[in-house]
């Protein structure tokens, strides 16, 4: 059955023990997309990847890849996902050439066969074929685990924090290579704990302890994001963080980048601020309206569930 949904996911729920790892996690995955699950380590991303790809059984609810059921069909969508978890989980003895063989026998196909779809990123490591997987860069391993995922010419491409542990020049080169994926046909489903990576999907998902907290588009989420947001700084960055904490027409401050940010609150007065931290011993002070990013959103959300 083949619907304009790559991925349904309906209630879905999973504890071990008394932790819940998944929280009655609803959404869905357009065909063509690229869907981002946003948050930290602990939000649930990996145990959500790992039912979605027929390796754990969930507690609760229903989801379906490709229109197939990830309970009565789980041996089917074996063959038309490609998976890579967040752990690199090829065989390291084996050369670059010899991975790549093992898992086209795997699902029956040649490396030959689809070298086409795999091209793009293959030819990057191949004239390194001989080289042993374990010996390979960071920025390589991610290539060449990127290529045996697709060698079989997957529909919906599963990625767990592919870019984790990667310099940032092999972060964007990745990220690069999923936009010519998606132009290809391919949905992904691509799980980050790097708020920057946001901006590269379609759509996100921000994600903590086991929920979703908010869906939709980066641009959408910084649009919906109601509240005046500044930046400040001074010579005793330190300082002025607690001092910030401190205040009660501050709803929220912390640090970001070369700037900490804070939400105004009621009361709140930039001018009003700046006196109070002069009188504190700040100096070089300087604080602005700026633009929230993905980052400040999620915090806000965060902020939110706890009060």
């Amino acid at each position: 059955m083949t619907t304009d949904k790559a991925i349904e996911i309906n209630s879905l729920s999973k504890s071990y023990g008394k932790a819940k790892a998944l929280d009655q996690v609803t959404f869905d995955v357009q065909r063509g997309e690229i869907f981002g699950l946003i948050g930290p380590d602990g939000a649930g991303k990996t145990t959500l990847f790992k039912i979605l790809v027929t390796l754990l059984n969930a507690d609760e609810g229903t989801a379906s890849v490709d229109g197939l059921d990830i309970g009565r069909d789980y041996r089917k969508i074996r063959n038309v996902v490609g998976y890579m978890p967040g752990k690199f989980s090829l065989y390291p003895d084996l050369t670059i050439e010899e991975n790549m063989e093992f898992f086209a026998n795997l699902f029956g196909v040649t490396v030959e066969q689809n070298y086409d779809l795999v091209a793009p990123i293959y030819s990057q490591i191949e004239p390194f074929k001989k080289r042993r997987a374990g010996k390979l860069s960071g920025g390589m391993k991610q290539k060449l685990a990127l290529s045996c995922a697709l060698i079989h010419k997957p529909s919906v491409l599963f990625l767990d924090e592919p870019t984790t542990g990667v310099d940032a020049v092999s972060r964007s080169e990745f990220w690069d290579m999923l936009h010519n994926l998606k132009k290809q046909g391919l949905s992904i489903l691509v799980s980050t704990p790097y708020m920057d990576e946001a901006s590269r999907c379609d759509r996100i998902a921000l994600c903590n302890t086991g929920k979703i907290l908010d869906i939709d588009s980066p641009s959408n989420m910084v649009e919906k994001f109601d509240g005046a947001l500044y930046g400040i700084k001074s010579h005793e960055m330190y300082n002025l963080l607690k001092d910030l904490r401190g205040n009660k027409t501050i709803i929220n401050s912390y640090t970001a980048g070369e700037y900490h940010h804070l939400l105004a609150g009621n009361g709140f007065n930039a001018d009003v601020l700046k006196q109070v931290l002069l009188n504190k011993g700040h100096k070089d002070i300087e604080i602005k309206s700026i633009t929230p990013d993905i980052e400040d959103v999620f915090i806000k959300l965060l902020s939110n569930e706890q009060h």
